[in-house]
């Protein structure tokens, strides 16, 4: 079960530009003892074993712009950001919003993200002055961590965006620990609710987008699903998906999911966007003809751009049958694209069979690429593999301008992840497609494309 826990240090407080100490104040040193130390790697500590997001919310953003104006207030949480990433040298930062910044870190252990958020509460406790005048800063601090191998992004985004929520009726900040799964799930309860969740428009669609690296446009984007349950809020899909399978409702809610991209693909097409929307296809789907054949005269009878992503572990367990019916699938027009290559046990017998135009390489392998000396080597090779066998590439999970400048001179094709955008509503999606179909991949510097992180999060 998913623990919350409340921090004890107080997160309201006010900041001034000075230079933050390299160490904890003594009181704090005393309760963070060896095996809680913050992973450094000038001494030695390779981090990767543990990965946290925390957010940053500057709750009295909007007062603080009504009094100082918008450029002032913004340059205010730049700071902000620019102190926290002072104290603690080893965070990823980005702003997810006018008034949030989000910090991510890799640890050795779990034990050495605690003391980290306490440090970020700790960088923002203090005075920001503007012309001789003191402004306070009303920070809520909300953070979630799990082990790198337990990852999902979407997951651990919406337990921080969870812990960000439970900090604002709280007095300090909340740290999230989901190594050991989702909370309780009453899963009789949910498999007696997911029939109406689908007929009642309880789910809904979120696009992430993936760019092409050579041409520099948005070319495709993934449709991944949600359920705002009525009772229980927001159920991560980890946890319905697997119901839904195991109930026997997986065929109608992906071809719920099939009708509501054709929807939406058609309102990007009016914007004069037209780009492929991917959907994850159950391993069970690819042995149900039923499923295969309502998929295909729906795509053939709208002509809409579709593709379908599929596991290589979904293709081993039945691989005639899986085989027969992905050709279907593209006969169509479907483009295959094999997602999550490498988490399991890949077959270059199977893998040169199938009609995939598209080759994802796991996010596990992305996420360390620039830490791991064996992660690179496996992901060069999953590219000339896979340019062997005329597919492009997607790397998933992108996050950093260093895993996207590597990737760039190892030849990969598509990138996708949070550097770029995280997953959008469709209209915010379209904005963003809108703004920025062409996009300008700086390498060696922060992308542009990151300012269209506004449309992820209102102020």
């Amino acid at each position: 079960m998913a623990r919350a826990q409340k921090l004890s240090l107080p997160v309201v407080g006010s900041f001034e530009v000075v230079r933050v100490p390299d160490a904890l104040p003594a009181e704090q040193a005393r309760d963070s003892a060896t095996e809680h130390a913050i992973p450094d790697p000038a001494e030695g500590v390779i981090p990767g074993d543990w990965r946290m997001s925390c957010l940053v919310e500057v709750a009295n953003f909007s007062h603080i712009r009504r009094h100082l104006g918008s450029v002032e207030a913004e340059h205010l949480v730049a700071e902000l950001t620019a102190r926290v990433a002072q104290s603690i040298p080893t965070v990823v930062t980005s702003h997810v919003g006018r008034a949030t910044v989000q910090f991510d870190l890799v640890s050795a252990s779990r034990c050495g993200l605690e003391p980290v958020v306490r440090r970020i509460a700790d960088a923002c406790a203090a005075t920001f002055s503007i012309d001789g005048v003191e402004h306070t800063l009303t920070v809520v601090v909300g953070a979630a961590a799990c082990p790198v191998t337990q990852v999902d992004d979407v997951r651990l985004i919406e337990e921080a965006e969870g812990a960000l929520d439970e900090a604002r009726l709280s007095s300090g900040p909340v740290f999230r620990d989901i190594s050991s799964g989702a909370p309780t799930l009453d899963r009789l309860a949910l498999i007696r609710d997911l029939p109406a969740g689908i007929e009642q428009g309880q789910m809904f669609l979120q696009y992430q987008p993936k760019v092409h690296v050579r041409r520099q446009e948005i070319n495709s984007a993934e449709a991944l699903i949600r359920w705002q349950h009525p009772s229980r809020a927001l159920i991560p899909p980890n946890d319905f998906i697997t119901i839904a399978e195991e109930a026997g409702y997986i065929m109608p809610l992906t071809l719920w999911t099939l009708e509501q991209v054709i929807v939406d693909q058609r309102l990007i097409a009016e914007d004069g966007n037209a780009i492929t929307i991917f959907i994850n296809i159950s391993g069970q789907l690819l042995g149900n003809d039923a499923f295969i054949e309502q998929a295909c005269k729906r795509v053939a009878e709208t002509k809409v751009m579709i593709g379908f992503e599929i596991t290589e572990t979904a293709v081993i367990r039945y691989p005639e049958i899986a085989i027969k019916n992905l050709m279907r699938l593209a006969d169509v027009g479907i483009s295959i694209a094999i997602d999550d290559y490498g988490a399991g046990l890949s077959s270059l017998a199977y893998l040169k069979q199938l009609p995939a135009k598209e080759l994802k390489i796991d996010k596990m392998f992305v996420l360390q690429l620039t830490s791991n000396s064996r992660d690179p080597l496996i992901v060069r090779s999953t590219i000339d593999l896979a340019h062997a066998l005329d597919m492009e590439v997607t790397a998933e999970g992108v996050e950093t301008p260093a895993a996207l400048a590597l990737l760039s001179v190892m030849g990969c094709d598509i990138v996708q992840g949070y550097l770029i955008s995280r997953p959008l509503s469709i209209s915010d999606f379209r904005e963003f497609m809108s703004a920025d179909r062409k996009l300008s991949l700086a390498v060696t510097s922060q992308p542009t494309f990151t300012r269209a992180a506004s449309f992820w999060k209102s102020a």
